[in-house]
């Protein structure tokens, strides 16, 4: 004898009408039409060569098989329900675990971790620092956030969020500003900058975008990481290089001025998942994002 199944939305069709004693309301509560629910019960009907209904008053009543069937399949649809239930809480409970460098972490997330937490309250955010969130890891996380370029990781698929825009930034307390100020831009020639090795490129590149050789950049004192290099900066040791979302708090303070704006890159803010990371809050996560990067 065979043990195939029948077709599924047949059994969902019968089990709606058995539960609600009605072709019509198992109709609505499936979003199908009442002719949808009655082929689906014929072709049960038809493999056991018995009917499952039998006509009562303006409903239906199970017939002696029909019970059978219901105690069987009922069952085994409140398991899937169960279950499933089971798997998005499970789901929507768990921490997010969200990768990113710390100089993104310290100077961006953390500011706003309140207004996040606040407007995606089904967001258990777990932090992770990471310099490079996309590499390989042996504890991969639900999402990476990170200013990277093209082109993107194997194993990732990458959201938008904004492009980068960098730019040299000053404290009003630097003894240099007025000079430099007074001679504009080409005067950060002279300077010896200050710079980090988590970005080598950002100097050269602001340069080519703004006109300047680039290799007539000079170099003062190097940092290991962004972070570093823009404390650096707000305690008046010189003219740093930065993205601008990472200073705008800076900017709006006083703690920080570009007079010499910023250039936009190759780079962008992205929100990375793995590929086979099915997961419905990344959605929210983007959107929430993505308004936050965009200017006001």
């Amino acid at each position: 004898m065979s043990r195939e199944l029948p077709s599924l939305n047949a059994l969902r069709a019968f089990e709606a009408t058995a539960r609600l004693g009605s072709v019509s309301r198992a109709a609505a509560e499936l979003h199908v039409t009442h002719g949808a629910i009655s082929r689906q019960l014929r072709v049960l009907e038809e493999a056991l060569n018995q009917p499952l209904f039998a006509r009562q008053g303006r409903g239906v009543a199970l017939t002696a098989i029909g019970e059978q069937l219901r105690d069987r399949v009922a069952g085994a649809f409140d398991q899937l329900r169960d279950g499933w239930a089971e798997l998005r809480r499970d789901r929507s409970e768990a921490p997010f675990v969200l990768g990113c460098a710390s100089s993104l972490l310290a100077r961006w997330v953390i500011p706003r971790l309140d207004r996040l937490e606040r407007d995606l309250p089904m967001l258990t955010l777990h932090l992770s620092p990471e310099e490079d969130p996309l590499a390989p890891q042996r504890a991969e996380p639900d999402a990476a956030l990170a200013l990277a370029a093209p082109p993107w990781p194997a194993g990732w698929q990458v959201h938008p969020l904004a492009p980068e825009r960098i730019g040299p930034v000053v404290s009003p307390r630097y003894a240099g500003l007025a000079r430099l100020q007074r001679q504009g831009e080409a005067a950060l020639l002279d300077e010896a900058l200050l710079h980090t090795s988590s970005r080598p490129q950002a100097w050269p590149a602001w340069a080519h975008a703004s006109g300047l050789p680039a290799t007539s950049l000079r170099y003062g004192q190097g940092f290991t990481r962004l972070f570093y290099l823009l404390e650096a900066a707000v305690a008046g040791l010189g003219v740093a290089i930065a993205p601008s979302h990472l200073v705008q708090d800076d900017l709006d303070a006083g703690r920080l001025l570009a007079p010499w704006g910023f250039q936009q890159t190759d780079a962008s803010w992205i929100l990375a998942t793995p590929r086979r990371r099915n997961d419905g809050r990344i959605e929210a996560l983007v959107a929430w994002l993505r308004r936050e990067l965009t200017p006001a």
